[in-house]
């Protein structure tokens, strides 16, 4: 699963820097596929593709957001999701629309940090 970053956020910013797959945005903030990964190109999922330095649409306007495709819950890096661990409100939670076994997150993790 992912995690998502509820509207009680303060946007203290504490949780960005955390983020080893560089998937958190200051609200308002458009984000890339290539930030924080080795990604050159995605290929969306009704088969067009996508640079991977092409500027994509904020999640939200109004506070911190989580890029979903980009989270891994820190599975490969760390032993917890370091946003919720760095959380002042506890605002950084699952996100029950995108549930991944360990093993996804991994591939997940794996394909956001191909080695060159």
């Amino acid at each position: 699963m992912a995690i998502m970053i509820t509207d009680e956020c303060i946007n203290c910013g504490a949780c960005e820097p955390e983020c080893p797959n560089n998937a958190i945005y200051e609200g308002g903030a458009q984000w890339r596929w290539a930030d924080g990964t080795t990604l050159k190109e995605v290929t969306a999922a009704d088969g067009t593709v996508v640079s991977g330095t092409a500027p994509q649409t904020p999640v939200s306007d109004e506070y911190y957001y989580i890029v979903s495709d980009k989270c891994t819950e820190c599975v490969g890096f760390h032993e917890e999701p370091q946003c919720a661990a760095v959380c002042p409100v506890d605002c950084c939670v699952d996100d029950p629309d995108y549930r991944e076994t360990r093993e996804r997150l991994l591939e997940k993790k794996d394909w956001l940090h191909i080695a060159a």
